[in-house]
């Protein structure tokens, strides 16, 4: 078990608490629960999280206001259980840095899915080579470190990327000048855990565009081509 994800979950209900914990516990997993805020803030002091799932109807501060704090100090996947139809909240949830989401009521297997699917994701993007041509990816006057993930503006500033955002950076730099649909920038970054519906990657590039643009309102970089998708405009140069 010492090398099994640490999954925290974090809702309100004591009843999916304990069924989630057996479930995930059976397949393979090491679990802590947490009931709030304060319980989840001292469960990250006390343990290596791999993964969060976070429900966002919590009492007090709920699981939007949790999800802003998380990501705005760690890189600690998540994954938000939203309530049936509450499309907004998980389109908020999703643009303040979430990797994923499942509705209410679910089915314990397709979180287990998607759990496997973020934490793949996270590995394969941190054990694998950079991509043919080197380390670095140069464009615009901005740095992407492959093997580091990380990022710089051309004055030489740290940027801060999300799981998903450096991963459709990623996608961009690996296919720039090319117009990608939105299915396959999802098949790039999310694979088979995407939904059919899925706006994950309009959001994702809003947010990124926030951070690479200088105007996110008349972007440059990332054009969007109508009834197209995506295209990465600028150059890149590989070392």
């Amino acid at each position: 078990m010492d090398n099994s994800p640490h999954i925290l979950i974090v809702d309100d209900d004591r009843e999916i608490r304990d069924l989630l914990g057996r479930f995930l516990q059976k397949h393979g997993c090491r679990v802590t629960t947490a009931r709030d805020g304060r319980e989840m803030r001292a469960a990250l002091e006390d343990w290596s999280i791999a993964l969060i799932v976070l429900d966002l109807m919590l009492p007090g501060e709920d699981g939007l206001t949790l999800c802003r704090e998380l990501r705005a100090n760690s890189e600690i996947p998540i994954i938000m259980l939203t309530a049936m139809g509450e499309e907004t909240d998980r389109i908020v949830g999703l643009e303040l840095g979430a990797d994923d989401y499942v509705a209410k009521p679910f089915n314990p297997r397709e979180l287990l899915a998607r759990i496997k699917a973020v934490l793949r994701r996270g590995s394969e993007r941190a054990e694998a080579p950079p991509a043919d041509g080197g380390q670095f990816a140069r464009f615009a006057g901005w740095t992407l470190d492959l093997a580091r993930r990380h990022l710089r503006s051309p004055d030489d500033v740290a940027v801060t990327l999300t799981t998903g955002e450096y991963e459709l950076l990623v996608a961009f730099v690996d296919h720039p000048q090319r117009v990608l649909s939105r299915d396959q920038l999802l098949d790039f970054t999310r694979g088979r855990s995407a939904a059919p519906f899925d706006r994950s990657v309009d959001i994702q590039v809003s947010r990124l565009r926030r951070k690479i643009e200088a105007d996110s309102a008349a972007p440059e970089l990332i054009k969007t081509v109508r009834s197209g998708g995506y295209m990465f405009t600028p150059a890149v140069e590989r070392s």
